[in-house]
């Protein structure tokens, strides 16, 4: 990250990065004890990417969360809602 990408990795920011079959993403950041590592691969479908410029791009905490849960993030849909509550 810091040789490529130019970024500080002890900087608190959490760096995501996807395979090249679009299923698999892994999260690094440092915790100020160490660093972390976050993965996870989908069964099915495909984790929806953001378009880079300069192999870097900065999302929201709200982005993120889509793409953590493999949400379209352009375009999120309700898919199911309760009919009653109890």
């Amino acid at each position: 990250m810091q040789e490529s990408l130019g970024r500080d990795p002890f900087a608190g920011d959490v760096f995501v990065f996807r395979g090249r079959g679009g299923s698999l993403i892994k999260a690094l950041w440092h915790d100020g004890v160490g660093l972390s590592l976050y993965a996870k691969r989908l069964d099915r479908g495909r984790f929806v990417w953001p378009a880079t410029v300069g192999g870097v791009v900065g999302l929201s905490a709200a982005q993120m969360s889509y793409l953590l849960e493999a949400i379209d993030w352009r375009n999120p849909q309700h898919t199911w809602r309760p009919q009653s509550a109890g």
